[in-house]
């Protein structure tokens, strides 16, 4: 089950936006034959982010998501944090509207759990792949 919650700033998705994302991310974890368990998508700012990557990865710079992978074999399970002060800045640089960032952003967590890396320049170009295959999905959804 896909749930959303917000840490320190007061953003939401509509009931219409969430049960639309629900639906894609069960069927973007279906396609890659895993099942989905429990995720959270919690929304927060740049400044919560940057704490929680210092505190729990030891990384001293900002980031527009980090995933904590609660895997259980073929069962997809994880908190996806996401900065959305991030996700308007990269919106901008990308030339991409926010809610397309915002999709992005998300599915790239999901890909995370699932089990796709990007740590090296091959992997980064294979995580960039799915996202596309993913969001690409989306306009079935329309």
């Amino acid at each position: 089950m896909v749930n959303f919650f917000n840490e320190d700033i007061n953003f939401d998705l509509s009931i219409e936006q969430k049960q639309f994302l629900k639906t894609w991310i069960t069927q973007c974890i279906e396609n890659f034959s895993k099942h989905e368990g429990d995720i959270n998508i919690i929304f927060a700012s740049d400044e919560y982010l940057y704490q929680l990557n210092i505190k729990y990865l030891n990384h001293d710079y900002y980031t527009d998501i980090i995933t904590f992978d609660y895997v259980n074999q073929n069962q997809i399970n994880g908190d996806l944090f996401i900065s959305i002060e991030r996700v308007k800045e990269n919106a901008n640089i990308y030339h991409e509207s926010f809610e397309r960032e915002l999709y992005r952003v998300i599915i790239h967590g999901i890909l995370h759990l699932i089990g796709f890396s990007d740590k090296t320049e091959n992997q980064k170009q294979i995580m960039r792949e799915k996202e596309n295959f993913c969001l690409s999905k989306l306009d079935n959804l329309n």
